[in-house]
Parts: structure tokens; sequence; C-alpha cells
């Protein structure tokens, strides 16, 4: 496995996005032991993505102008659901801890998974991501890009674990101030919104 791979799978996961902007506000509310099943739940939303491009379905989202904006549709719509959840303390990514409800891990680790899912762009950066390390005389290419899979979603999971952790540890300075946690929901809704509005302008 090259350094090449490892440096640049490093990058890619630990760059913001909606799993990280997900894990951070799971640490936030619950604490640590959600922000871990937040980070599992992201990390588990990865493999439609990498199976699609191991198998090479992933061609067709490039391939299919309506199966791309069929799936961005459905996924600038989730986006803009925790954007209004959040905002309005009714979701998973609620930083009032003292007024949300218990949140149970599957329900936690299906919004995770559904947020990675629906983001068809994760098709296409795979497709186009795996392959540079596999090398053409490879016997068993297929094998090789489930390996390197592996190792991202390995990854992954450690970088968002780590980046909920810090969350749960500055928690305590956020919930007992209503103002920050005000700021905090509006942050977090905002970015979302953002996010969403991302997809929404994204081109095949």
């Amino acid at each position: 496995m090259s350094i090449e791979f490892l440096v640049t799978s490093l990058i890619v996961v630990a760059s913001p996005g909606t799993g990280v902007l997900f894990t951070l506000a799971a640490g936030l509310s619950r604490g640590a032991r959600a922000s871990v099943i937040a980070a599992f739940g992201c990390t588990l939303g990865i493999i439609p993505h990498m199976a699609a491009a191991i198998l090479g379905l992933a061609a067709v989202l490039h391939t299919s102008a309506l199966a791309f904006q069929t799936l961005k549709v459905l996924g600038v719509a989730y986006l803009l659901y925790m954007a209004w959840s959040t905002l309005k303390e009714t979701g998973a990514l609620s930083v009032d801890a003292q007024a949300a409800p218990p949140r149970s891990a599957a329900r936690v680790i299906g919004d995770a998974v559904l947020l990675n899912v629906l983001n068809p762009k994760l098709s296409i950066f795979f497709l186009a991501f795996l392959p540079q390390f596999v090398s053409a005389g490879d016997a068993a290419p297929v094998a090789r890009m489930a390996e390197l899979s592996g190792v991202f979603m390995a990854l992954t999971f450690v970088v968002f674990v780590g980046y909920g952790l810090f969350a749960a540890a500055v928690r305590t300075h956020v919930i007992t101030r209503p103002q920050v946690m005000t700021w905090m929901r509006r942050t977090f809704a905002g970015a979302f919104a953002l996010l969403g509005a991302k997809l929404a302008l994204a081109e095949r």
C-alpha cells in the first residue's frame, strides 16, 4: 500500500463535510458514546459508494443524467431536512441535550448512513479515486480495490471518532451556555443548508 494512497485518503477524510459535521454535532449533543456511534454510521454510509465503484455501477450515475439528478435531489432534500430539524431542535443534531429526547443508536446510525448514501458525488469520487492506486497488471484488481476501500473506511472511522471525542470534550462548555447553544444550532443548520445548496449546484 503506497504512502500516496494513505496521505490522499487522510486529506479526503479529514476535510470538513456532512459526515464530519454530523459527528461533531453528535459529540456536542450526546457526548463521547454518541459521537462514536455517529462515526460508525458515517463509515457504514461509505460502503454502498465503494461497492458501486468496485462493481462499476458508479459509471451509471456518470452517464445517466436522470439517475444522477434523482439521487442528487434526494440528497439535497435530506440535507435541508437535517438543517430544519437541527434549527428546530427536533433532530439528532440538536445541541441542546437538556431539551432533546434520547436518540437510539439505530436512529443515529440510520441518519448518518443516509447522509452519505444520498450523495451521488461520492460514488463518482470513488470511481475516479480507487483505480488510481491499482496497477494495470494487478492479478486481482477487485480484491485490491476492496483492500484499499477497507483501509479508507478504517481511516474514516478513526478520524471521525477523533472529531467526535474532541466535540464531546468541550461539550460542557457549550450546553451550559444558552447563547452558545443557540448559535451552535444555527451554525450547524446553516452548514447543512449550504452543503445542500452545494450538492444542488454540483455538475456530473
